[in-house]
């Protein structure tokens, strides 16, 4: 069903304005490429430092060998205050020129003119980007940004802790055979340590917690085609269904503290404290390597479909990255560049060779019967998303299912929980951010 967004008042003028505040130099893309000596600014995420440096070390080496004086300037970020750091440099003239931006944050940067329009034909396999990814960079027919990687949840598992407490370092996929085998491999940790999980899922995980609902055919919210509006849809009797299991989940296996949201699980299983986690699959690695991983569990480590209810897999949210160019920025056509490089499909190999899925159809299908990713690549189809909705920025911004999660697992009923998150969202959700 094909959605339109509703934009606020005023978004228009705010197109306008930001649009003539700068956009690429006519004079500098016209010169010779061995002319240009700007700077351009890249932000990326911790990930591509961590657990994928030399592709970006590649793609500046080849960009340099066309635009050898132009500096790039690559500059990580955290997601936990990148989307304010960015905010406070838009207002200003210090800004990044190329930007990446997680899935469910792209809308209001479209919405706000921020962004600027790209050209699919520049960019390999642009045919067969990967529907999640590329949905959440368009608006009104046009495209605002180059889907980067994919994501998926699964499970993440100690094997020679799941084999302590069954017998096999196979993990069940039959959901009743899988919480059969946590509860045996609960007693065994019980033994050394009480505050040890055999699933570790954290009260404030949400995106764990809407899997369960999606499980149980429920939705966050709906999309209604008289009213052209969202309409929050937590409260339903499925999601309600879906968000008391997660809960019940919680409660059972988590021994540590279950108020914690999901930003350190990677860490809690490097530290010998879970036996599963529900993770994506680069947080696999980052287990047993990098700052904060445990290089005694390499080998150790192992992934796999998570079960869910109904004797079917657990429904994953479709994750993942998308890259943009800020339009106020006057080498546009430099950024637009660099994103090609490193979208291309020299460079999606590199990820794929990481167990890390590409941004297109045509590479993820090898990865379906790849034994290390077939679980994750496999779950994209079937993965559910968040609203495309022009206030989900908002939503997430005020942490509203975060806190319905914790007000439940605090006390509150579901009905009374969902009932108070459904109203929060419809006060949000159609706004521009």
């Amino acid at each position: 069903m094909k959605r339109k967004l509703i934009a606020a008042i005023g978004v228009a003028g705010m197109l306008v304005s930001i649009a003539a505040c700068g956009g690429s130099d006519d004079k500098s893309s016209s010169k010779d490429p061995k002319d240009r000596k700007e700077d351009l600014t890249v932000w990326l995420m911790g990930e591509a430092q961590s657990t994928w440096p030399e592709l970006v070390k590649d793609v500046n080496a080849q960009f340099n060998k066309k635009y050898p004086n132009v500096k790039v300037k690559i500059q990580y970020q955290g997601w936990a205050d990148k989307v304010k750091k960015l905010d406070t440099s838009l207002g200003g003239d210090k800004f990044p020129d190329v930007v990446e931006l997680g899935n469910t944050e792209t809308m209001q940067y479209i919405l706000n003119g921020a962004l600027g329009e790209i050209d699919t034909a520049k960019y390999e396999n642009s045919d067969s980007w990967i529907k999640g990814l590329k949905d959440t960079c368009s608006f009104e027919g046009k495209i605002y940004c180059v889907p980067y990687y994919a994501s998926a949840r699964l499970a993440v598992y100690n094997k020679d802790m799941l084999k302590a407490g069954t017998g096999s370092d196979t993990l069940p996929q039959n959901e009743d055979d899988f919480l059969k085998a946590m509860d045996k491999v609960q007693a065994e940790l019980a033994k050394k340590d009480k505050r040890a999980s055999s699933l570790y899922y954290p009260g404030r995980y949400w995106y764990a917690a809407m899997s369960y609902v999606a499980a149980e055919g429920g939705q966050i919210a709906k999309y209604d085609e008289g009213s052209k509006e969202w309409k929050a849809t937590l409260s339903a009797p499925e999601a309600q269904k879906g968000i008391q299991h997660f809960i019940d989940l919680v409660k059972k296996y988590n021994k540590a503290d279950q108020t914690k949201d999901e930003q350190d699980h990677a860490n809690v299983m490097a530290n010998e404290k879970a036996a599963v986690i529900y993770g994506q699959a680069w947080e696999a690695g980052s287990v047993t390597t990098g700052e904060n991983g445990n290089p005694k569990l390499d080998g150790k480590i192992a992934t796999a479909g998570m079960p869910g209810p109904n004797g079917k897999a657990l429904p994953s949210f479709i994750g993942g990255s998308d890259l943009a160019t800020i339009s106020k920025s006057k080498v546009q056509d430099l950024g637009q560049e660099w994103i090609s490089l490193f979208t291309n499909a020299k460079s999606m190999d590199v990820l794929a060779s990481k167990n890390i899925l590409p941004n297109n159809e045509k590479q993820l299908e090898p990865l379906k019967a790849k034994p290390e990713t077939a679980a994750i690549a496999n779950a994209v189809p079937d993965a559910w998303f968040t609203p495309i909705a022009p206030g989900w920025a908002s939503v997430e911004k005020e942490e509203i299912l975060q806190n319905m999660l914790l007000k439940i697992l605090k006390g509150t009923s579901v009905a009374d929980a969902t009932k108070k998150a459904d109203s929060e969202i419809d006060a949000l959700i159609n706004k521009k951010a």
